[in-house]
């Protein structure tokens, strides 16, 4: 046996607004649901996005609490990787210039495929890659 998907992929912020602009502005996502101060959620295709304030996703939650979701988080910057086409990605590059979205790398990649590299308000690394750079 073997999970069929990744449905959720989470990365930790420092400032759930910035981070919200962002997510729903630069790059379109449609906000699911907003916990103020704590966690703001989005759709991206078949999975969701989570992004966590990192200091409160570390408290446990009230012993009655209705979600009893255990404690998590991380320190410094994550990493996220959003699926494009060739084309696609171009057009992301000239969408994320616009907004004043700094590139940090464009490549190509040994096996074949391309990347772009950015970051968001938080410094976490995102990036845009045709999936044939894992073989999909």
């Amino acid at each position: 046996m073997q999970p069929s998907a990744i449905l959720e992929s989470a990365l930790y912020v420092g400032d759930l607004d910035a981070a919200e602009a962002f997510y729903a502005g630069v790059m379109g996502l449609e906000r699911i649901t907003k916990a103020e101060g704590r966690h703001v959620f989005f759709r991206c295709g078949e999975g969701v996005l989570l992004l966590f304030n990192a200091d409160a996703t570390r408290n446990p939650p009230a012993p009655d609490a209705r979600l009893p979701v255990p404690p998590h988080g991380t320190v410094g910057q994550g990493h996220l990787c959003f699926a494009a086409s060739g084309e696609e990605i171009t057009r992301w590059k000239a969408r994320l210039s616009e907004r004043g979205v700094a590139i940090e790398a464009d490549f190509e990649w040994p096996n074949g495929g391309r990347s772009i590299y950015f970051r968001d308000p938080s410094g976490n690394s995102i990036e845009f890659a045709e999936p044939r750079i894992w073989g999909l």
